[in-house]
């Protein structure tokens, strides 16, 4: 398993197109992607978790991948986070 920490930077915080885009990007990897936040793991590949979480911007997470091209969607999704999720 690897994981980092991020910070969500779109404005609007992890709304529905950021987090179809998460989802799409990340359903491309054939690990499991959990994001922890406030404690608590959610599916990353999941919209409606995502989504239910309220994560807004300024909000620490972290993202953990394990299995199989685990390190190349670590990178893609902090990329993606770091870039504002498709909306900055």
């Amino acid at each position: 398993m690897v994981s980092a920490q991020v910070k969500i930077t779109n404005p609007q915080g992890m709304h529905m197109r950021p987090a179809q885009l998460f989802v799409t990007k990340m359903s491309a990897f054939p690990c499991d992607v959990t994001i922890v936040f406030k404690g608590t793991s959610i599916n990353a590949k999941s919209i409606m978790h995502l989504m239910a979480a309220c994560m807004k911007q300024g909000s620490e997470i972290e993202v953990q991948c394990s299995g199989e091209q685990e390190e190349a969607a670590l990178a893609a999704a902090v990329e993606l986070i770091e870039s504002g999720l498709g909306d900055c």
